[in-house]
């Protein structure tokens, strides 16, 4: 049980959970518009998400305890290092319109990280940011990328969808910053910090309504979509209002993170139901 444990720990530490997450949204876009699967393109999500999400995380961490790494943190900087080097080789196959999208976006991931606003000020430190930087990012990277990469110009069907993952991303966000109530400095000025958590949870079930009523505009409702993103709804729904302070190591690291995975899951379950009552 004891390596069980450790191996999950290492399993979430090092990023792969979170960027499997990621391109269980990507390949979730990737359905819904009937796109062919581009690997180059799922390959350097996967591997730049690792890159992003460890550099955000670890880079302090290895600058001032270098010579100290624990031995876990030192496996975790040299797969980073090797998830850098895969991102550059997958990066050098997309196309120019992709790249110049992923800098906008990888601008983001730093500026969130990196003091660039005077002495320990950065995108993460200014007060109620954080959680929307992390879904732009998330919803850029899995909606957009994908419909840039096969040229496919933008239209109030795309942005209602760019808009309902934003929106998604932020109600899974709000579980992280209820656990990190215990942890955030107070001038981080988070959604639980600024309205408590019982008004964070009717603030987040008012977004899902809200990507729901969207959704009833834009998607049949016997459709494998609707049918896929309704069932995620309530389950997220769930989540959140099962979040608290003191909720369990895995909760939202693994649990709530797992959402995205289970979404796709979802997805190709009603898919598969669909296709056996047609033929």
């Amino acid at each position: 049980m004891k390596y069980f444990r450790n191996a999950l720990d290492l399993y979430i530490n090092s990023s792969l959970h979170v960027s499997l997450a990621v391109v269980a949204f990507t390949l979730i876009t990737f359905l819904e518009h009937d796109l062919s699967f581009d690997l180059d393109l799922i390959f350097f999500i996967f591997f730049a998400s690792i890159t992003g999400y460890n550099f955000v995380k670890y880079a302090g961490i290895a600058k001032l305890h270098h010579l100290s790494l624990a031995k876990n943190l030192r496996l975790i900087q040299i797969f980073s290092m090797l998830c850098f080097f895969a991102m550059l080789y997958f990066c050098f196959k997309l196309k120019i319109e992709v790249i110049i999208a992923t800098g906008i976006l990888g601008l983001f991931t730093l500026l969130y990280s990196l003091p660039v606003f005077g002495q320990e000020k950065n995108l993460r430190s200014l007060p109620g940011i954080k959680i929307f930087i992390i879904a732009l990012v998330w919803a850029g990277s899995t909606v957009f990328l994908p419909l840039i990469n096969v040229e496919k110009f933008l239209g109030i069907d795309l942005i209602v969808d760019f808009i309902q993952r934003l929106i998604l991303v932020i109600v899974l966000t709000l579980p992280f910053e209820i656990r990190d109530l215990n942890y955030d400095d107070e001038s981080l000025g988070t959604i639980p910090q600024r309205i408590g958590v019982s008004q964070t949870k009717v603030f987040g079930s008012i977004l899902l309504l809200l990507i729901f009523s969207s959704e009833l505009f834009q998607k049949n409702f016997s459709s494998v979509e609707f049918s896929a993103l309704f069932v995620v709804l309530i389950i997220s729904g769930l989540l959140l209002w099962n979040s608290d302070r003191d909720q369990g190591k895995y909760f939202a690291s693994f649990w709530v993170e797992a959402l995205p995975i289970l979404y796709l899951g979802i997805f190709l379950m009603f898919e598969i139901y669909l296709q056996q009552i047609l033929f």
